[in-house]
C-alpha cells in the first residue's frame, strides 16, 4: 500500500498513471465481486482509499 508521503513525492504524471491503474483494478475487482467470490474483499476499500488520497494530493497541488 502506498502511503500519502510516498504519493506526495511522485510527479504529477506518476500520480495520474497510478490513479488510472488503481481505477482499472477497482473496476475489475467490482466486476469480480458481482460475478464470483473475491479472495480479499478488503482490496475494494484499499483501492477506493488510494484513489481518494491521490485525488486529494492532486487538488492540493492545484490550489497551491
Amino acid at each position: 500500500m502506498t502511503k500519502a508521503a510516498e504519493l506526495r513525492e511522485m510527479s504529477d504524471e506518476q500520480l495520474e498513471l497510478t490513479c488510472k491503474e488503481t481505477a482499472e483494478k477497482l473496476f475489475r475487482l467490482r466486476f469480480q465481486s458481482q460475478s464470483e467470490r473475491l479472495d480479499v474483499p478488503s482490496e475494494l476499500k484499499k483501492n477506493r482509499r488510494l484513489i481518494a488520497r491521490i485525488k486529494t494530493i492532486q487538488t492540493e497541488r492545484a490550489q497551491g
